[in-house]
């Protein structure tokens, strides 16, 4: 098929960890005959802070079709809301060059807030991945359910999540529980030996370590930083461990927790080391052989289970997504941060995690995704009818 016959799908993406979960379906858009893949980058792809990773994107062999460029130096809740300001305007621009068929976006940052309601008021429709998931501690939460609603293809993560995107008001036949994305990655992926890692990440993987990722509460204001303190001195009390800090995203107040880990890095040079960017490769990998996960990351609830690692949660930053057995809730408080991990490391919740199923599915989600999205290619009406349970 000629390129002026095909569907062009602008897959939208401003972060590390969001380009990694996107990747399996991108491959799969870059080779199909009845698409033509566009893809637009933003956010912390473009800041030389977080690594310029949009170079990572070219280096994967894809041609980026636009850079919307919205960061401004500033993690406060003036700053971002300047920076969604800027994110509209941009991806208005984008579009009017780039006239995509779909817009494609995944969870509920606020770039890809701005992104979907460019697209929304651009009359183009929008296909968004996991919708219909509850984060009760962060803004993410309420731009979530919006972008739902500008929505008209929903690809959701649990057959939960499909259900709670219905009680939204939209249409079952356009709501569709594919899994989660990101673990077609844990599937497809030829992931690093222990010593290849090693040799990556340029860190002794010999003794046991603990994976952290710890992201500001964004519905809570100037706990930051006393809470990334509580967990520090909660990561004191195993002192055997050796510990990997991946960095924060752009989030308000994330600035301050990132000094902090440089600070205690510094300070326990042959324990600690952090990393801005592991990209998905290492980072999985990192996953497989760590002892547990600690954090409030989304991926130690979606992706982690796969792996048959057990997660400490702390707080409430994941409060309200849907969770297995191998995951454990801390309080953000000393003692319950480590009577999670003394729990996460006994012998029986490791038992636990080696027989528990994964939530969110096995994979083989960007195929799903493909075909439903050349089904709905053919008949799209953006004037939705509210669905009333």
């Amino acid at each position: 098929m000629n390129d002026e016959n095909k569907i062009k799908v602008c897959v939208i993406t401003g972060t590390r960890a969001e380009y990694g979960l996107f990747l399996p379906l991108l491959k799969l858009l870059k080779k199909h005959e009845f698409f033509q893949l566009q893809i637009v980058v933003t956010g912390m792809h473009l800041s030389p802070e977080f690594g310029l990773t949009y170079k990572e994107i070219e280096k994967d062999g894809f041609k980026i079709s636009d850079k919307v460029e919205i960061l401004l130096s500033s993690d406060t809740p003036v700053g971002i809301t300047k920076s969604t300001g800027l994110a509209l305007v941009g991806f208005a621009d984008s579009y009017q060059r780039l006239k995509p068929n779909w817009v494609v976006v995944l969870g509920d940052r606020f770039e890809t807030f701005a992104a979907a309601t460019a697209a929304y008021l651009a009359k183009i429709p929008i296909a968004h991945l996991h919708g219909g998931e509850t984060t009760e501690g962060a803004t993410d939460e309420a731009l979530r359910h919006a972008i739902t609603k500008m929505s008209y293809l929903h690809f959701t993560s649990t057959e939960t999540h499909r259900k709670r995107v219905i009680q939204l008001g939209e249409a079952p036949d356009r709501v569709f529980n594919v899994g989660a994305i990101g673990l077609d990655n844990i599937a497809e992926m030829s992931l690093l030996s222990k010593a290849e890692l090693s040799k990556e990440l340029g860190f002794d993987l010999k003794k046991p370590y603990l994976l952290v990722t710890f992201h500001p509460t964004t519905l809570e204001e100037n706990t930051a930083e006393k809470q990334f303190k509580t967990l520090l001195q909660s990561l004191d009390y195993f002192s055997e461990l050796n510990i990997i800090f991946t960095l924060p995203n752009a989030d308000a107040e994330g600035r301050i927790i990132v000094q902090l880990i440089n600070e205690y890095v510094f300070e326990n040079k042959l324990r600690a080391k952090s990393y801005t960017n592991l990209g998905q490769l290492r980072y999985l990998s990192a996953i497989k052989y760590s002892t547990a996960v600690i954090g409030n990351s989304s991926s130690g609830l979606i992706e982690v289970p796969s792996f048959k690692i057990p997660t400490v949660n702390i707080g409430d930053r994941q409060k309200g997504r849907e969770q297995g057995k191998t995951i454990i809730n801390a309080e953000v408080n000393y003692d319950s941060i480590v009577k999670a991990i003394k729990k996460a490391l006994s012998i029986v919740h490791k038992e636990i995690c080696v027989n528990e199923k994964n939530p969110y599915g096995e994979g083989n989600s960007g195929f799903k995704i493909i075909n439903l999205l050349q089904q709905k290619s053919t008949s799209v009406s953006l004037k939705k009818t509210f669905f009333d349970l």
